[in-house]
């Protein structure tokens, strides 16, 4: 199976919104910093035009950003962004355009940075599948001058243009494109990422390693089939120590612990339907027990499969 089937299926089961907040527009000096987000949300950033420093407080590193790189934080960790002149910033001002967007601009005339940051929305509770399975940070550089680079690197470059003009439109309709080009760039970020060679250890790394593929994407597809650690070895044509090992070094969670993760973020989408049982949801996604189902669900969600349902349809 393809990159395009996993990502397709784990974004079937997870709802992801995007919102662009905040048009940087500065020169050097300049600094900005982000607090911790709440669980649900990733923040991003994407370089348009010059350059910056993140220090990202979650993973204790330090990288630098040229136009056309992108940052997720995953993790929502604490962060700053500045221009590495180690000077102090002056004063900046705030203005909200026509789109919703605000525009936060200073008077400085170091080297000119113009950047887009704003927040991924994940609903629960596969915000965990998120915190579990994905880096603290993930950069992808959708500008490099890389002969033969990926048809993915082009898109995102051609995504940011858009950004990049949409930002600066104040056109009927500009606010709600960088909202839906937000979605958009989060799936390709994803995607790129995962054919890196510098995929980090998770999920991007598991999806992109070319013998584990396989179970990843039967997992995602038959979630409720009974899967066992020599049948998803079998698909990767390893024994069933080798699968066991790599999907662990890889992951760095095991094949059963994922599928069950699987399971229950599917069972959590099910349960919000109120026309279907608890017993329905169980054996839609692997589970004759009903009583193992309802110890698993609140074991990885937190809470009794009833008391999610109850809070689903209260939001609802």
């Amino acid at each position: 199976m393809s990159h395009v089937d996993w990502l397709s299926r784990l974004l079937q089961m997870i709802t992801v919104t995007g919102r662009p907040e905040v048009r940087c527009a500065y020169g050097a000096p300049w600094r900005v910093a982000w607090a911790q987000c709440a669980a649900a949300e990733i923040p991003y950033h994407v370089v348009l035009k010059g350059r910056a420093i993140i220090e990202d407080h979650g993973a204790g590193t330090t990288m630098e950003l040229e136009a056309g790189d992108i940052v997720l934080l995953p993790h929502g960790s604490a962060h700053v962004l500045h221009d590495g002149s180690g000077q102090t910033p002056g004063p900046t001002r705030e203005r909200e355009g026509a789109s919703g967007l605000i525009y936060s601009e200073n008077d400085a005339n170091g080297e000119a940075l113009d950047m887009l940051c704003g927040r991924f929305f994940i609903g629960p509770p596969h915000d965990r599948l998120v915190r579990n399975y994905l880096p603290i940070n993930l950069v992808v550089r959708a500008m490099d001058e890389v002969p033969g680079s990926s048809p993915t690197r082009s898109r995102l470059a051609h995504f940011v243009e858009l950004m990049r003009d949409e930002r600066s439109c104040e056109d009927v309709g500009a606010y709600a494109m960088l909202n839906a080009l937000s979605c958009a760039l989060f799936t390709l970020v994803l995607r790129e990422a995962s054919k890196s060679d510098r995929a980090p250890t998770g999920l991007l790394a598991l999806a992109g390693h070319p013998r584990l593929a396989p179970a990843i994407s039967a997992m995602l597809t038959e979630p409720a089939r009974p899967w066992t650690l020599p049948d998803l070895a079998a698909l990767c044509s390893m024994s069933r120590a080798t699968f066991m090992r790599h999907f662990q070094e890889t992951l760095g969670r095991s094949a059963i612990d994922f599928l069950t993760d699987v399971r229950m973020g599917l069972a959590a989408n099910e349960l919000k339907k109120p026309a279907i049982s608890t017993e329905a949801v169980a054996e839609s996604v692997g589970y004759q027990s009903v009583s193992s189902f309802r110890r698993l669900f609140a074991e990885r969600i937190g809470m009794t499969p009833g008391h999610w349902r109850r809070l689903a349809r209260a939001s609802q």
